[in-house]
């Protein structure tokens, strides 16, 4: 049975939609969190939002000065679960995406947890040892961790690369007591989607999720002991197409194409016209 009220959470991205919500629902369960993110002032809200007593971390996990801030934090926690919630989307054609928007969505969504999770694990290990019930490592990826959707190819690498290396080191970690889980949200009604994208969604009829929800189910895979948890129905099936059967999706998305760059084309207008609104 999972002791909530022993585990010493290090979360990041906290002030994010899904963030916001799995902190609440970690700290109703009896967990002390260690809230990771760029802004004080909503850590603090957040913080002072939440049942008990809980740290706020004002870092930036992309770069090296922010996580060796991250890491003495939770040294000196002892933290003994790790969810590497921090992230950001992408929403537009390979050939409409400046470079910048790659490398820090990458840099973002893959190479910093992989670099935290590293510079952690020692940690995990020795909470892992130090309690009867194992220390747990969650990363939080995406459906489109599974399916390549056009229009978010750089996510969906971001997010493919999260995968495998979460399953890889599940099997490492295998003869530990260190316990690693991939989970993967479809949709959800976070300001990490532009307006287009959730337009977009509408108009697919692709299913949007609460964060609240998203972390209800976080909780249920934590209390389980799944090592995957794919969020929502049919979207768990598509995984399974996809992964057996890609030619099957490539059909289905094939005849959402011209929908789904209707709507790229309005975001980049938008994006068009903030941009000469500042020159």
């Amino acid at each position: 049975m999972m002791q909530w009220q022993q585990q010493t959470c290090l979360l990041t991205g906290a002030t994010g939609g899904i963030g916001q919500a799995i902190a609440k629902a970690l700290a109703n369960k009896g967990v002390s969190l260690i809230l990771q993110g760029r802004s004080e002032s909503r850590l603090q809200e957040l913080s002072d939002s939440l049942t008990g007593e809980h740290k706020i971390l004002v870092a930036d996990i992309s770069t090296l000065q922010g996580r060796e801030k991250t890491c003495l934090v939770a040294e000196l926690n002892a933290i003994s679960m790790l969810i590497n919630n921090a992230g950001i989307g992408q929403f537009s054609l390979l050939e409409d995406t400046e470079e910048a928007v790659i490398v820090d969505t990458l840099e973002t969504n893959l190479l910093a947890p992989i670099l935290l999770t590293q510079e952690l694990l020692p940690l995990l290990q020795k909470a892992g040892l130090q309690q009867p019930a194992p220390s747990y490592l969650v990363n939080v990826g995406s459906t489109f961790g599974s399916i390549g959707f056009a229009g978010q190819s750089i996510y969906c690498a971001s997010k493919f690369g999260l995968r495998g290396f979460t399953e890889a080191l599940y099997r490492e970690l295998a003869d530990t007591n260190v316990h690693v889980s991939y989970f993967a949200p479809r949709a959800t009604a976070t300001s990490i989607n532009s307006d287009q994208a959730m337009a977009m969604n509408k108009a697919l009829g692709n299913n949007v999720d609460s964060p609240e929800s998203v972390a209800n189910a976080l909780i249920q895979q934590l209390e389980t002991g799944h090592a995957r948890q794919f969020v929502g129905f049919p979207e768990k099936l598509f995984v399974k197409i996809n992964g057996a059967f890609p030619h099957i999706v490539d059909k289905a998305l094939f005849k959402k194409l011209p929908i789904i760059k209707r709507f790229l084309r309005r975001e980049k207008d938008v994006e068009q016209t903030a941009q000469e609104a500042l020159s």
